[in-house]
């Protein structure tokens, strides 16, 4: 029986994607659930999967070629592929053990990192569910190559170092695509001006200090500094709604809600899931929420579901090293905070120079939308709740 493979429905957000890689070749035989192709989309790889056993009969579209939701990708046909297996099976019995899995399954972290290592996903044993080769299975083979001799490895460079320029040119992939194109329309359709900061992180870092064992004992995650500045933001929204509101046209929208994103690193680029209603959630359950997103976009496992919406952005420069820098507004949102590298610096307090753990913020805001004094006082409100968490878990 003769199937159509269709790419998945896209949300309103999401015009169309492209297909990245088909791991599967017409006429070879598929189980269920066994990875077909790749779409990309401006904001998550998308995996779509066989139906059911049989064989793949024709690619409708090829890699690079841009397909619309719910586009005919391929024609499967169901249930062919169980009398093309035996005849399969007799060589594949007879291969030695350590002979490549030709079907091996793996998802996108996996795939850029065997790309970038030059591994072939076929000769790594997969420890996921299911046999899933993982990034870590692909890290772990390439750990275990020996290094190249030394005296073998002189005589490369010798021979491409005189008059050579190399360059490589590569097309962007949709994701860097879309950052470029949405950070130049926030440059170009918004009033962006950003105003500074800084806080004494000593308060926290001592809290965190004496209930960092007991914390992850009792929630099961670690306590970090994130959660402290997503329960600021969320108590300095409620008081600021503008901050909070979005730009419709002609219309300011007022949201009842907060719905905080977190930028995150992942093999493709920045990306920024979004944490929903955080203004019923706990500082446990904020931990969890920024792990669990961390691990998926390591992964590549953030669904189209996790990057849509969002109120107010947070991103933290400072994992990178970053001690100051001006974010960039993620439109239609009104305002984005900057987090940065806490360092030491001597401070005046009280007629006497302390050296004090600090970091700048940064608060990036549509000042169509926000006046500055809002928007001062706004990152005032921040830098005194983080200063005094006491007044986080009092909300005053």
């Amino acid at each position: 029986m003769s199937l159509e493979i269709k790419a998945p429905v896209f949300p309103e957000s999401v015009a169309d994607g492209t297909v990245a890689t088909w791991h599967k070749k017409p006429g070879e035989a598929v189980s269920r659930d066994e990875l077909l192709v790749d779409i990309e989309t401006d904001k998550v790889v998308l995996e779509v999967v066989a139906p059911a056993d049989g064989v793949l009969s024709q690619v409708l579209k090829n890699e690079g070629d841009t397909v619309l939701s719910q586009e005919v990708l391929a024609i499967f046909t169901a249930g062919a592929g169980a009398a093309a297996a035996p005849a399969a099976a007799a060589p594949a019995a007879a291969a030695p053990a350590a002979a490549p899995v030709a079907a091996a399954v793996a998802g996108p972290a996996a795939r850029l990192a065997a790309d970038a290592a030059g591994v072939a996903l076929d000769t790594v044993a997969g420890t996921g569910a299911g046999g899933r080769v993982t990034k870590a299975d692909v890290q772990a083979v390439v750990a275990s190559k020996p290094a190249a001799p030394a005296a073998a490895a002189a005589p490369a460079p010798l021979s491409l170092a005189v008059g050579e320029r190399v360059e490589k040119r590569v097309p962007m992939t949709r994701l860097r695509a879309k950052v470029a194109e949405r950070l130049l329309e926030a440059k170009q359709s918004t009033a962006m001006l950003t105003t500074f900061n800084e806080v004494n992180m000593k308060p926290v870092m001592e809290l965190r200090k004496q209930y960092v064992e007991r914390f992850e004992k009792v929630h099961g995650v670690k306590l970090g500094f994130m959660s402290f500045f997503i329960k600021a933001a969320t108590e300095a929204l409620k008081r600021f709604p503008a901050v909070n509101a979005s730009i419709d046209g002609n219309d300011i929208v007022y949201h009842g809600y907060q719905d905080i994103g977190v930028a995150v690193s992942s093999d493709r680029g920045l990306v920024v899931p979004v944490l929903r209603n955080v203004e019923h959630m706990s500082i446990a359950e904020m931990e969890k929420g920024v792990l669990d997103f961390g691990k998926k976009a390591r992964d590549g496992k953030l669904g189209i579901e996790d990057m849509t919406g969002g109120t107010f952005t947070i991103s933290n420069g400072g994992v990178f090293g970053s001690l100051l820098s001006t974010p960039i507004l993620n439109p239609p949102q009104t305002a984005i905070l900057g987090m940065h590298k806490i360092q030491d610096r001597p401070m005046a307090v009280n007629g006497q120079v302390v050296i004090l753990p600090m970091m700048y913020l940064a608060l990036s805001y549509d000042h169509r939308l926000i006046d500055g004094k809002e928007a001062v006082s706004f990152l005032v409100a921040i830098k005194e709740l983080v200063e005094d968490p006491a007044r986080l878990l009092l909300e005053i």
